[in-house]
């Protein structure tokens, strides 16, 4: 699946975009979640960060598949 990272996500991964497989066990977005925090730990440092799967937001049980279009998406601040 390609996982398409905005705002402070994006800087702290360095990259606009991962492709990952859910071969690696990552078969809900709960779990893409702790993967990501495991490889990027700051990203625990987040508030809050919403997932997209498709152009909807998902809740952490939401199943994942190979074909999916992922956004993470933090907090945004702002006045």
């Amino acid at each position: 699946m390609d996982v398409i990272l905005f705002g402070i996500s994006r800087e702290i991964v360095g990259m606009k975009k991962l492709t990952i497989s859910t071969a690696e066990n990552i078969q809900t977005v709960g779990a893409l979640k702790q993967w990501m925090k495991q490889k990027y730990p700051q990203i625990e440092k987040l508030n809050s960060l919403a997932v997209a799967v498709d152009s909807e937001y998902a809740d952490d049980d939401q199943t994942l598949v190979d074909e999916n279009e992922v956004a993470i998406i933090p907090p945004v601040s702002g006045g």
